[in-house]
Order: C-alpha cells, then sequence, then structure tokens
C-alpha cells in the first residue's frame, strides 16, 4: 500500500532511493557551579573542545575534492571563521570565570545572546546565519557531552543515492550532503525563499520542505520516492508506479542535458521579441556559474558579504577591488546593489548598542540604514564609481520608499563624483542609477520613480511578503506567500506600465523571475529583463524561446482580477500548456 505525503515542492527533480533519517540531538544543557579552584580547568575544557571542532571541520575540509562546488569550502570556512571569532572563543571563557558557570552553560549562554541578534534582522538572508551559529555551537557542545561526529558528515559513501528525512536542514547540511551524493531530502520545516531551499536549487538537489511529522510515518532505509515539484513523498509504491517515476527520471535529466544548446542562442520570442536575461550573484563564487549559464550581465549584485562576520566596514580599496574582479570578469553590464543590511545590523560585530527594535521588518535598514550611516555610504559609493571605469556598472538602491530617500541618494553620489574628479580618479559620468521596487509604497508610486531613474529592478521576494503582510521564513504563516495573489500581480503591473510610459528600463530581480511557471505570464504583462539565479537561466531561455506572445491566451491579464486561487492556477496552466 503506498502512502502519500504532501509539502511544498522547492527543488524540481525526482528522487527515488532508501530513506536517511536524521536526527540533531539537542544537548540538554544545564547550569551547574563550578568550584573557585576547578575554573581554568573548566576553561581548558572548553578551548579544547573548540580545538576539536576545528580539528573536525578542517577534516572534512580537506576531504572536499578540488571539482566541488565553492559552497561546500565556503560554508566550512564559515563555520571555522566563527570558532576564531571572539564572540565565541573569548567571550563564554569570560562568563565561566566571572559566573563560575559549567562551559556548556556559558556557551549557552552566548548562543542565545547572538541567536537574538540574528533573529532582530530583517533581511532573510541575515537572519537564515543563525544557523551557521547554532551548526558551531553544537558541534562544540557534542564534543564536550562526548558524542561522535554527526554521520552526515563522515565522506564514507554511506549517503549516496539516499534520500534525507529531517525536522529541518541548514545550507552548510546541505552542501555537505550534496558532495555525499544524497539524491534529495525531505524537511518538516522551511519555506519556498529560505537560503537552505534556494541552495538546493542552486545545486540541483530535488526537495520537498513543510512535510509536518515525517519523521513519524517514514523508517529508516524505507524505499522512498520524492517529486520535488508537485511536493509529493511516497513510500510502499508498488512496481508500476516506480517504474513510472523511473521514466519521469530519466525523461527529467534528458531535459536538463538539452538545456545547454541554448547557451549561445540569443533569447527571443518566436515572434521576434528580444528578451535580456540577466543573472543574480551573491558571492564571488558566483561568477564562475554567471558566465558559464550564458547570462548577459549581473542584474543583481548583493554586497552584504563584504560586510558580514567582520568587526569593521571594508575600506574603499577593498571593496573597489571585488567589484572590480566583478565587472572585468562579467562581458556585460552589472547592477550593484548598494548594501542591504537590515534592521538593527551594524558592522561591528553584531552588537546593538540602541533601543530594542520591537519590528525590525520597518525599521532602519537598508537605503534607511545607508544613509543614517553616511561614511560608510560614501566609502561604498566611491569604490562603486571607481570600478566604473573598468566596465560597465550600474548603481541600484534597496528598499527606497519615497522621493526624498532617493534624492538624499543621488546627492551623496554626486557628493562622490565631485570628490573624485578633485581627486583625477577615473569613473564613468553616465554612471546608471536605479532603485528597486520592493515594497508597495514604491509600486504604487512607479511613475514618479521612473521619470527620475535610469532603470527600476522589481525585488518580488520582499515586495510579496510586505504586500500580504507574511514573514517569508515563518513556518507558522508562510504558507501564505502566494507571488499569483491579485495585489502583487497588480503592483507588479503597474511598475511595468510605468516603465513603458516613461521608457525606463524595468526588470525583475525577484525569485518570480527564476520560476519557469510564470515565465509567460510575466512575459504577457510586459517584463522584458529578467534577473535570477545563473542555475535557471537555460530554462528560462528555453521557454522564452518558445513562446509566441501573439498567441498567448486572450484571458492571460484577466488573472490581475482573480480572487480565486484555484482559478489563477487553472489559468497558469492553460498559459503554460498550449505550444
Amino acid at each position: 500500500m503506498t502512502l502519500e505525503l504532501q509539502g511544498i515542492g522547492v527543488s524540481r527533480g525526482i528522487a527515488i532511493g532508501r530513506a536517511h533519517i536524521l536526527f540533531h540531538n539537542q544537548p540538554d544543557v544545564r547550569e551547574y557551579l563550578i568550584p573557585a579552584f576547578s575554573i581554568e580547568q573548566e576553561v581548558d575544557r572548553l578551548k579544547h573542545a573548540t580545538e576539536q571542532a576545528r580539528d573536525q571541520l578542517l577534516a572534512i575540509r580537506n576531504h572536499i575534492p578540488a571539482n566541488a562546488p565553492t559552497d561546500v569550502s565556503s560554508f566550512i570556512d564559515t563555520h571555522l571563521l566563527m570558532l576564531n571569532d571572539s564572540s565565541l572563543s573569548s567571550v563564554p571563557i569570560d562568563m565561566i570565570r566571572s559566573r563560575r558557570c559549567n562551559a556548556e552553560w556559558a556557551l549557552q549562554l552566548q548562543r542565545d545572546a547572538l541567536i537574538n541578534v540574528f533573529n532582530e534582522m530583517d533581511d532573510p538572508y541575515l537572519r537564515t546565519r543563525q544557523d551557521d551559529v547554532d551548526h558551531v555551537v553544537n558541534r562544540i557542545h557534542r564534543i564536550l557531552a562526548d558524542e561522535h561526529v554527526a554521520d552526515h558528515e563522515i565522506p564514507d559513501g554511506r549517503l549516496k543515492d539516499h534520500i534525507i528525512i529531517a525536522e529541518d536542514l541548514t545550507p552548510a547540511d546541505t552542501v555537505l550532503m550534496q558532495h555525499q551524493g544524497i539524491a534529495g531530502f525531505v524537511t518538516e520545516h522551511g519555506g519556498a525563499t529560505s537560503h537552505t531551499t534556494i541552495l538546493a536549487r542552486s545545486l540541483g538537489i530535488p526537495a520537498i520542505v513543510g512535510v509536518e511529522s515525517v519523521r513519524r510515518y517514514i523508517q529508516d532505509n524505507e524505499p522512498l520516492i520524492i517529486d520535488g515539484e508537485s511536493g509529493i513523498v511516497l513510500a510502499g509504491s508498488d512496481g508500476s508506479v516506480v517504474t513510472e517515476y523511473r521514466k519521469k527520471l530519466i525523461d527529467f535529466r534528458a531535459h536538463i542535458a538539452s538545456l545547454s544548446r541554448y547557451k549561445t542562442q540569443p533569447t527571443k520570442t518566436k515572434d521576434e521579441k528580444a528578451i535580456k536575461l540577466l543573472a543574480n550573484a551573491e558571492l564571488p563564487e558566483d561568477i564562475s556559474l554567471i558566465s558559464n549559464a550564458g547570462a548577459e550581465g549581473i542584474g543583481l549584485y548583493r554586497t552584504e558579504f563584504l560586510y558580514m562576520n567582520r568587526a569593521t566596514p571594508p575600506e574603499e580599496e577593498e571593496q573597489l577591488a571585488a567589484y572590480r574582479d566583478v565587472v572585468e570578469s562579467i562581458d556585460g553590464p552589472v547592477t550593484i546593489r548598494t548594501f542591504d543590511l537590515g534592521a538593527d545590523k551594524t558592522v561591528d560585530g553584531g552588537r546593538h548598542h540602541g533601543p530594542t527594535v520591537n519590528n525590525p521588518a520597518l525599521g532602519l535598514r537598508a537605503i534607511r540604514l545607508c544613509l543614517g550611516q553616511p561614511a560608510m555610504f560614501r566609502t561604498q559609493l566611491r569604490a562603486i564609481l571607481r570600478a566604473s571605469a573598468f566596465g560597465k556598472v550600474k548603481v541600484m538602491f534597496p528598499m527606497v520608499s519615497n522621493q526624498q530617500e532617493l534624492a538624499q541618494a543621488r546627492n551623496q553620489l554626486e557628493s562622490c563624483k565631485k570628490e573624485l574628479d578633485r581627486e583625477g580618479i577615473d569613473y564613468d559620468h553616465h554612471i546608471q542609477v536605479g532603485v528597486m521596487i520592493e515594497i508597495p509604497a514604491s509600486a504604487v508610486c512607479a511613475e514618479m520613480f521612473a521619470r527620475q531613474v535610469d532603470f527600476l529592478s522589481i525585488g518580488t521576494n520582499d515586495l510579496i511578503q510586505y504586500t500580504l503582510a507574511i514573514d517569508r521564513v515563518d513556518d507558522q504563516v508562510n504558507y501564505l506567500y502566494d507571488p499569483l495573489h491579485p495585489a502583487v500581480l497588480r503592483l507588479i503591473h503597474m511598475t511595468l506600465l510605468a516603465g513603458k510610459k516613461h521608457d525606463t528600463e524595468v526588470s525583475m530581480c525577484g525569485e518570480m523571475a527564476g520560476d519557469p511557471r510564470l515565465t509567460r505570464l510575466l512575459l504577457a504583462m510586459g517584463l522584458n529583463n529578467f534577473s535570477m539565479h545563473p542555475n535557471a537561466i537555460l530554462e528560462i531561455k528555453q521557454i522564452i524561446n518558445e513562446t509566441n506572445l501573439t498567441e498567448l491566451p486572450r484571458e492571460t491579464l484577466t488573472i490581475l482580477n482573480m480572487d480565486n486561487p484555484f482559478e489563477a492556477e487553472c489559468l497558469i496552466e492553460t498559459i503554460n500548456s498550449y505550444d
């Protein structure tokens, strides 16, 4: 008898294999008083455990082949940096000495303090970095408790072709297990836009999240089938079902392999409408992926990585070197977004000195933080301007909500230009300036912005969550995250019409741009510039090249007025099913 479980399909593909139940044993940490004569012994115990954790990570890193994805080693390096950071290497030791508490409790107290800082951040990417803190702290806790290395970290082949079943996975878990050849994964928690699921898509791992209590229904080593597109988990399937899904798996792999032929083809519809496909870049390692995907440039270059895991913000020369490397490596324009750090996030190692932020999603972040930290902002603007001397660079301001913010940001940019002129430093005097449309206010006022900037870029991830008032990384409400909600679609359409009216280029850089289900709808709405993860580019290009805009169903744009989600989904199926 087949057991069918339903979750949220977040990374396409079919996986057939045996289940491997992954349990993250949470340490039972309790406080107890250390005798005065044993304090230094307890300090040494923590130091020794930290050194063992470092040795374990180095051993894992040394087993990573040279041709493995760079994400694998970068996550390990992040954890090694955390072990060396004073917030984990020194502060717990000070607590042991001042409070006379055990090492486990001191480490847990500092873990809780760091997690509270991350929880107050609005930016979803930065908030997910708390997973890294947990991963490192739990590793030290396991060593203090004399537990063995987690089995998914041992590169002995035991996980090859298995489907991982877990409560949740960190990004580090994901890259480690991808290297070991897992077939896919299913988790009880998670959403479509979490860092782990985005990583799964970029690594090509079939994945399903949000399958409540899945570990209660699936047995370890039980044969499973998962469909990462429909979100279906099948256990106990008979031979005919397995045969059917094996064929689907073969067809899917053939489809992915066939996409390579589109790499050198121009992107245009059957009726000769030229479309521009750009890539999003988050880390320097993404540049090689972008080049291999055939992107026409970078539509969103996130700069936050330069500011993270450090005590002070990056200097101008460091930023210039990073931006210049990208600009000189990419054949096409590079749109650099100024730092989009969230809420109370500063660059002093995560310490927060101001009042408690009750609602960081609506607090000091993005362009507000840029304008509130003018020295740091100007340093970045100077570096971006200087990088424009080495290739086509655009500058983009995040989360602009009113004309005053745009005017202040442009004034800072013009002031930096005058400084560089006085210093005789070269830059593009006609550098294009744009804003992100990612909150309802900017979408409603898109016409005003379109008159004043060179381009608009729709950031759908934030636009959806702000429009629908849901936190997209909160398991309790992320089921409400709906890109087909009429309010969301109307705001997107409004922005596209504003760009057309004022002859201002409009692009989309959120997850919607790389969703194959929505490509034809976005084309029908008038989107001509897509920016997405490089792994999605060839599939989106195939859909575009096989689309005749004049033959799209006449009722396509009626979706803007549909209040029934089922009807909207049916229309999407109709749009995508025609030849």
